[in-house]
């Protein structure tokens, strides 16, 4: 892992606050930083605990880069730097991993700077795994850094909350993640010579305002992807496709940000009921078939659709059946613009 000696341009506020700990040698026992995802919280980890790690870390707080720890870090060697994270995709911090790292904690650092164990998501962790992981907070062992990482605070018991200090990683201006998209886009995507202004401002749309992630958006053609599920949308408003036939589709794709993306054509229509200006929409680019949609349909059946998205977004995260899911939302949808159309 070769950690990058540089900071993201809207982390410099974050990292002041962590210089400050260092300066004022009030090290913190136990960090959580939080943060949507696709903000670089990770990245931002790394690079203090590679500060912390140092030998001789330059003026600006940053890690040299040439000393014996900054070495054994690119090199994934490093005794004192622990990362815990999901053993496989889509599985939890099991139990097994935190009684592995209670025991490693026991002894002492290996060098004479400090051990930094980094847990991401902390969320992860089950039930067992967190009641164990509070022994780490509550019998800090010497010389060592604890950094959780989560973009969902509110899954972590209060009891770890509680002994942590807080560090928020928020999302920057639109703006400064369309200037800093077009850079990190300058020859390096064979899409970037077709990207012209707003459809990067559309991938930071359905980004949330995350630059990361809207990188990513930009590289995997999300925002294709994104068209061809808002047409077949649009084709169930129109009865001219059925509900079950698209969820049969659409269960296949991942359910998180294909749920975004109908919650945010739903804003988008509350929005236009209410003539919102085009920039201030999730979706800027659909403006004019939103605008058309939104004189046809009753914005009490658009709440209760919302209502069923956000309580579709809460179970995201249970044994859920999603092409049910889907089915439930999209037949919501079709019954609506049916209802609309008969009038």
């Amino acid at each position: 892992m070769t950690v990058p000696n540089r900071l993201l341009p809207w982390q410099q506020h974050q990292w002041e606050h962590l210089c400050s700990y260092i300066a004022q040698k009030r090290i913190p026992q136990a960090l959580l930083i939080t943060g949507n995802k696709g903000l670089g919280k990770q990245q931002l980890a790394n690079q203090f605990a590679v500060a912390l790690l140092c030998a001789t870390p330059q003026a600006n707080g940053m890690a040299c880069g040439i000393c014996s720890s900054c070495l054994l870090v690119n090199a994934e060697t490093h005794p004192d730097f622990i990362q815990i994270q999901p053993e496989e995709l889509g599985k939890g911090i099991g139990i097994g991993q935190i009684r592995s790292l209670i025991t490693r904690l026991t002894l002492k650092p290996q060098f004479e700077t400090y051990r930094v164990v980094i847990v991401n998501p902390a969320d992860k962790m089950n039930n067992a795994a967190a009641n164990a992981f509070l022994k780490c907070l509550e019998e800090p062992t010497e010389r060592t850094v604890i950094i959780l990482i989560t973009e969902k605070p509110a899954k972590l018991p209060a009891t770890i909350i509680s002994r942590c200090q807080k560090l928020a990683v928020v999302s920057p201006d639109k703006e400064t993640v369309v200037d800093w998209l077009a850079k990190a886009l300058q020859g390096k995507s064979p899409l970037a010579p077709l990207l012209q202004r707003g459809d990067l401002l559309c991938n930071v749309s359905l980004a949330q305002g995350a630059p990361l992630l809207a990188l990513d958006y930009a590289n995997d053609e999300t925002l294709t992807l994104r068209n061809e599920c808002f047409n077949a949308w649009m084709a169930i408003a129109k009865q001219l496709k059925s509900p079950v036939i698209i969820a049969e589709d659409w269960h296949k794709l991942p359910a998180s940000p294909l749920i975004f993306w109908i919650t945010s054509w739903i804003i988008d229509l509350i929005k236009c009921f209410y003539h919102t200006k085009v920039e201030n929409l999730y979706n800027p680019d659909l403006n004019e078939q939103l605008q058309e949609l939104s004189q046809q349909l009753e914005l009490k059946g658009l709440y209760k659709l919302y209502d069923l998205l956000l309580a579709g977004r809460q179970r995201l995260d249970t044994q859920i059946n999603k092409q049910l899911l889907f089915e439930e939302i999209l037949i919501q949808w079709h019954e609506l613009n049916r209802l609309n159309r008969s009038k």
